[in-house]
């Protein structure tokens, strides 16, 4: 793995865990100010928390988009035929670690592959535990 691809990895996984945090961070402050029952907040949480997930999702599509038609980093094979849809779809199942094998990474875009499936599976946890303190809150306010 040369410099580029270090340099490229490192920066959409830092990226990624930014955008994860902010928005977090954003819903935590959010929510609790909304005037709504607390099942709708539940709601805008997990939704949040999705659309979250998406932005990173595709970060991580349209950087394997380009460094396969721009790059020497290696290539998607398999039923791939090289759009940015397929890039998008073959990082859904990655980040999720779903991992379907209809699509295939060679050469050095490999790594990238492995760091958004961990990266993914780090991320999707943290929404886990965001959403998990965001309800035992709501629940305990409920029972008051």
């Amino acid at each position: 793995m040369g410099f580029a691809s270090f340099f490229i990895n490192t920066f959409l996984v830092a990226t990624a865990v930014v955008i994860h945090y902010e928005i977090l961070r954003f819903l935590s402050i959010l929510i609790p100010r909304l005037k709504i029952k607390n099942r709708l907040r539940v709601i805008i949480g997990v939704f949040g928390t999705i659309c979250a997930h998406i932005i990173e999702v595709g970060l991580f599509g349209i950087a394997f988009y380009l460094m396969i038609h721009y790059g020497d980093f290696g290539s998607l094979a398999g039923n791939f035929e090289g759009t940015l849809e397929d890039c998008v779809y073959f990082s859904f199942t990655n980040y999720t670690t779903v991992g379907y094998g209809d699509i295939e990474p060679f050469g050095s875009i490999r790594f990238l592959a492995g760091l958004e499936a961990i990266t993914g599976l780090s991320l999707i946890t943290w929404s886990a535990s965001f959403m998990f303190m965001e309800m035992t809150q709501f629940w305990q306010d409920d029972k008051k």
